[in-house]
């Protein structure tokens, strides 16, 4: 599944809350970021963070090319660690995507020698990306609260975790 920059373009029409035009293939509403992640990302962008960090990317099946979901990193690392986030349209879960985008996203984390640990906040109520991180190899380190007061589990993968496998972990 390829997964590619989200454009400038794209980010600025979804923090406005609008569909991108010139998307490939079909898209929904809910197969796009969300526009506060537009928002933050173009924020990052303006002081200077890596567009690696910074800009999120399109989830894109490979049939059509349409637009199925979306995934990045929340920011630049900190003392070695880095968050991530995904999300795929309600019409095209359980087929893959997620897992595919995640395993990109651990590969292109750890591409930067100064990163160690990746780490997804999961709702505890959202049993897919639960199953999700536990099958890729994520070991549950404990939970926190966010910045709404929502409890979020805090799942991590470290190098060493790559490095015990051999290889990246397949879904």
């Amino acid at each position: 599944m390829p997964i590619y920059l989200s454009p400038i373009q794209d980010l600025t029409a979804i923090a406005l809350d609008k569909i991108p035009e010139g998307l490939y293939g079909e898209v929904g509403r809910d197969a796009l970021l969300p526009s506060f992640v537009a928002v933050r990302a173009l924020a990052q962008l303006a002081l200077g963070v890596a567009e690696q960090w910074a800009r999120p990317f399109h989830l894109l099946r490979k049939a059509d090319h349409a637009v199925v979901g979306s995934c990045g990193f929340k920011g630049a690392p900190i003392n070695g660690q880095v968050e991530i986030g995904y999300a795929v349209a309600t019409s095209c879960r359980q087929q893959g995507f997620a897992s595919a985008a995640v395993r990109q996203l651990l590969l292109k984390a750890f591409l930067d020698a100064e990163v160690s640990t990746v780490v997804a906040q999961v709702d505890p109520n959202n049993t897919q990306s639960t199953q999700l991180v536990k099958k890729l190899g994520f070991t549950k380190q404990g939970s926190q609260l966010d910045m709404e007061g929502d409890l979020l589990v805090q799942w991590v993968f470290g190098r060493a975790d790559v490095l015990e496998l051999g290889a990246m972990p397949r879904a």
